[in-house]
C-alpha cells in the first residue's frame, strides 16, 4: 500500500505582518487621540441640589455660534469669568455639537475652582 506523501504548505509571513502592522497603527493613533481630548466629566445624580454658597451661580447659554454669560454677549476664546469659585450652569440650545461643548469645557480649564454643571432638557 502507498501512503500518500502529504506536503506541508509553506506559511505566507505577509498576512501575518500586514496584521501585526495595522494593530500598531490602530494603536498609536487611539492613544494619540486619547491623550488630547480629556475631558473630565462627574454625573450628577437625578435631583441633587447644588452645593450652597454665598455666591450666586453664574448662567451661561450655549449655542452652535455663540454664547451668553448671564445674558452678556461673549466669545469662546475671550471668555471672561469672576475671580474666585464658581459655580456656572451651561444651558445647551438646540443644534450644539459634542466638540462645541467640548470646546467649552476646554476653554473653562483656564479658570480655577469652577463647578460646571451641564443642563438637559429631559
Amino acid at each position: 500500500m502507498l501512503r500518500a506523501i502529504r506536503r506541508r504548505r509553506r506559511l505566507s509571513m505577509t498576512a501575518l505582518i500586514d496584521v501585526i502592522f495595522l494593530l500598531l497603527l490602530f494603536f498609536m493613533l487611539s492613544s494619540t487621540f486619547s491623550r488630547f481630548a480629556e475631558v473630565e466629566l462627574a454625573a450628577a445624580g437625578t435631583g441633587t441640589p447644588l452645593a450652597a454658597s454665598d455666591k450666586p451661580a453664574l448662567f451661561l447659554q450655549l449655542g452652535p455660534e455663540w454664547l451668553t454669560l448671564n445674558g452678556t454677549s461673549q466669545q469662546l476664546d475671550t471668555l471672561t469669568l469672576p475671580d474666585g469659585p464658581n459655580r456656572l450652569l451651561v444651558a445647551l440650545k438646540p443644534g450644539v455639537s459634542a466638540q462645541r461643548l467640548t470646546d467649552l469645557l476646554v476653554a473653562l480649564r483656564r479658570f480655577g475652582g469652577v463647578e460646571v454643571t451641564v443642563l438637559t432638557s429631559g
